[in-house]
């Protein structure tokens, strides 16, 4: 088996960039938003702490660009569901643009936590939370037990407040 060789990400900008632009454009209806995307795809091959060694290189960029790809629309859902709710708020309660920036960061940074939870976890995080629901009532939803919720209930804190950290 022959190791593909090493490209520098500089040749791989030149050979692909313009690609990878016209192909996330497709993908997002946007072109600004598909050369923000380009840009943090060559910038995660910048990131990486060994060389890159590629057989596929359009096949490598299009893995990278499809999970930022998912990550955008992830943002964009939550920053409409916040934009919705804060529509919602009487106008001397509506915060600045900074601190709406800085919630939606922060909403974005917790779902991404979220997401590396088993799913039952994060169900259970989420039934507390968001519908408010007691734990015994989560536990009977679920068919498990309270010291279960309880303890479900403690990993999903832990990886909100202090995510890879926590590990």
């Amino acid at each position: 088996m022959s190791i593909a060789p090493v490209q520098p990400v500089a040749d791989l900008y030149a050979d692909h960039h313009h690609w990878l632009h016209v192909w996330l454009r497709k993908k997002l209806g946007c072109s600004e938003h598909a050369a923000d995307l380009a840009h943090d795809t060559f910038l995660r091959l910048l990131d990486r702490d060994e060389p890159v060694e590629l057989r596929e290189p359009r096949a490598f960029l299009t893995t990278i660009a499809k999970g930022l790809v998912a990550n955008h629309f992830r943002r964009q859902k939550i920053e409409r569901a916040w934009l919705e709710t804060l529509a919602l708020q009487p106008e001397a309660e509506a915060s600045s643009p900074e601190t709406r920036a800085l919630i939606v960061e922060t909403l974005v940074e917790i779902d991404r936590r979220l997401d590396t939870l088993a799913p039952l976890v994060r169900r259970v995080f989420l039934l507390s939370q968001i519908d408010g629901l007691p734990q015994a009532e989560i536990a009977a939803a679920l068919g498990i037990s309270v010291p279960t919720v309880k303890r479900y209930l403690a990993k999903a804190l832990v990886a909100c407040c202090f995510g890879d950290d926590a590990r």
